[in-house]
């Protein structure tokens, strides 16, 4: 049965390690690649809705918004950048390298050695806005044969203007309604 994550300290910790993992991640695509990008948390996470199955680890999902890079169509190469950049981050943090999904970018589990001992992990999902502010989620399409993996920017559905969404949601004073659907 799921429950919300109630413990605010342990949720501040996450957060805050999270932060500057995505922080440094940022910094070493600049420097490394020449590679701009932006993070924000997405899904539960930044809704502060973040459930827990029993004892199994949670997840907080981020966003990796590519805002500048020499070549927006050579996804391949975008996403073999970014996973080099994130295993050095997870290096000098102690931690293994990430797992390289369709659509994301995940850590292993990680955990605190004081407090609570909850483990989580971190889903960095690539994306990109076009002119008309819809995002496109960077997609590895894998085939079994490293050389015939698809690699492609896919529209997310119903993308455009999303926080502005949400924003005008809080203030009618509907954000709780959207909490219990």
């Amino acid at each position: 049965m799921y429950n919300y994550v109630t413990d605010k300290e342990f949720l501040s910790r996450v957060r805050k390690l999270c932060s500057e993992i995505m922080q440094d991640f940022c910094r070493r695509l600049k420097e490394d690649y020449d590679i701009g990008a932006v993070f924000y948390l997405v899904g539960s996470g930044a809704r502060n809705l973040i459930t827990q199955n029993a004892s199994l680890p949670i997840d907080l999902d981020y966003n990796l918004e590519i805002v500048k890079c020499d070549d927006f169509e050579d996804c391949r190469t975008l996403k073999e950048c970014a996973r080099k950049s994130l295993n050095k981050v997870l290096r000098k943090y102690g931690l293994r390298d990430c797992e390289d999904s369709t659509s994301s970018l995940t850590t292993g589990k990680i955990h605190f050695v004081k407090g609570n001992p909850t483990e989580f992990s971190m889903d960095v999902c690539i994306v990109c806005r076009d002119t008309e502010e819809h995002f496109h989620r960077l997609i590895h399409q894998k085939t079994g044969f490293t050389y015939w993996d698809r690699y492609y920017w896919n529209e997310a559905p119903h993308s455009a203007r999303v926080q502005e969404k949400a924003k005008y949601i809080k203030k009618k004073g509907k954000w709780e309604l959207v909490r219990k659907q």
